[in-house]
C-alpha cells in the first residue's frame, strides 16, 4: 500500500525573440552555473520558430529522500520502466548541496518522456506540510491516461494520498480550451505533487486517444508563477519556448482540482520540440503563494529541475553571468526562472 504519511514540514532577459533552437543530449552534461536570482491542454501549435527550432525539454526531475520507495511507485503504481540508476560517488557541483557526500539517481521513461529522480546523502527539508497548488515552488508532471476511471481507481485501490477533493475533475464545456479534459491531482509517498490527465477526441496530441496503455506519457510539466508576462519573457524571449495556448479556468471543478478554495487560474501553455510542454499557472485568485526559501539546494525535496536542450548555451550562459552566477562549469548551465524554479541547460550534439 502507498498510504505514506506526508513528509511536508532577477533579471530577465530582453523582449520575446531569437529562440535558440533545437538540442540533442550531450551524454554526461555537467557545467552549472547557480543564480540568486493544470489545466488546460496545449493548443494545436500555431505561429512562432519551426518545431526543429525549439529547445527541447529533455526530461523533469525532483529531489527525494527515498530513491528505492520512490522508484517502486512510480513502476508500481504509475507504469514507468526503469531505464537507468547509478551511484553519485559525490553530488555534482551544479546541485549546490551542502555537503558532497553524493547520492544517487534514477531514470524512468513512460512512453517517450522521462522522469529522474535524484537522493543525494543526506536528505534535505521536506516539503512543508501545508503546501498548496498556488505556492510558488508548486510543479507536477502531467500524466496523460487512456482511460480516466481506470486510472483513478488503480490509485484509489493502492492508497495513493489525493490532493484533488472528490475525485477526477471534469472541466467544463463553456471553457473552449478546456472544456471536457479530466484531471486529478495526487501525491508521490514523499509528497510531490503529480497528476493524470484525459484528453477528449479534438484535444492534445493525437497519440493521447490511444486506448492503451493505462498511462501513456508525460504531457507537460506545470509550475506557479507570479506573473505570466514576466515568465513568458524569459521563457520565449531568452530559453526560445513558443506559446501554444491560453486558458482561464475557475469555478467549483478548479477549486476541487487545485483544493484551491476560490481557485481562479490564468493557464498558459508553452511548446518546444516535443513533449513534455511547460504550463505557467498563475493564481489570479487567490494570488500567489508563498516563494520558495532563498536558501533551498538542491537536496531540499521541493526542489525539481527541468533538463532544456538548446542551440545556444552559451547566449544563456553570457545572461547568466551578467547575472551573478554563483559556480560555472563547462557543459550544462542551471539557473533559476524569476520565481526560482530550476532549469539544467544542456547542448547537443551537432
Amino acid at each position: 500500500m502507498w498510504k505514506a504519511e506526508s513528509q511536508r514540514d532577477h533579471c530577465l532577459p530582453p523582449g520575446r525573440g531569437n529562440p535558440l533552437g533545437r538540442f540533442r543530449v550531450t551524454a554526461g552534461v555537467l557545467l552549472c552555473a547557480l543564480l540568486l536570482a493544470c489545466g488546460s491542454n496545449p493548443l494545436p501549435e500555431t505561429g512562432g520558430p519551426g518545431v526543429s527550432e525549439r529547445p527541447a525539454v529533455v526530461r523533469v526531475g525532483y529531489s527525494v529522500a527515498d530513491l528505492d520507495g520512490t522508484v517502486d511507485f512510480f513502476r508500481n503504481v504509475l507504469e514507468f520502466q526503469l531505464e537507468r540508476s547509478e551511484a553519485l560517488q559525490e553530488a555534482p557541483p551544479r546541485s549546490g548541496v551542502r555537503d558532497r557526500r553524493g547520492g544517487r539517481l534514477a531514470v524512468l521513461r513512460l512512453g517517450r518522456e522521462e522522469v529522474e529522480l535524484t537522493e543525494y546523502h543526506p536528505a534535505g527539508r521536506a516539503i512543508p506540510a501545508d503546501s498548496k497548488s498556488n505556492d510558488l515552488w508548486f510543479q507536477h508532471v502531467a500524466i496523460v491516461v487512456s482511460d480516466m476511471d481506470r486510472a483513478y481507481q488503480r490509485l484509489v485501490s493502492l492508497g495513493v494520498r489525493p490532493v484533488s477533493v472528490g475525485g477526477p475533475q471534469t472541466l467544463p464545456a463553456w471553457n473552449p480550451a478546456a472544456g471536457g479534459i479530466r484531471a486529478f491531482y495526487f501525491e508521490d509517498p514523499e509528497g510531490h505533487v503529480l497528476e493524470i490527465i484525459w484528453y477528449p477526441e479534438g484535444k492534445g496530441q493525437p497519440r493521447w486517444q490511444a486506448t492503451q496503455p493505462l498511462f501513456l506519457g508525460i504531457d507537460h510539466t506545470a509550475i506557479a508563477v507570479s506573473d505570466t508576462e514576466t515568465s513568458r519573457d524569459f521563457y520565449e524571449g531568452l530559453l526560445g519556448f513558443v506559446k501554444i495556448g491560453e486558458s482561464l479556468n475557475y469555478g467549483p471543478e478548479q477549486a476541487a482540482l487545485s483544493a484551491v478554495h476560490s481557485a481562479r487560474v490564468e493557464i498558459t501553455g508553452l511548446a518546444g520540440q516535443a513533449s513534455p510542454g511547460i504550463e505557467l499557472l498563475r493564481y489570479l485568485e487567490p494570488g500567489p503563494g508563498r516563494r520558495a526559501p532563498s536558501d533551498t539546494r538542491s537536496e531540499d525535496l521541493w526542489h525539481w529541475e527541468i533538463e532544456i536542450a538548446v542551440r545556444d548555451p552559451a547566449r544563456v550562459s553570457a545572461w547568466a553571468t551578467r547575472n551573478h552566477a554563483l559556480w560555472s562549469g563547462s557543459e550544462a548551465l542551471l539557473i533559476r526562472d524569476p520565481d526560482g524554479h530550476a532549469l539544467r541547460i544542456v547542448k547537443e550534439e551537432p
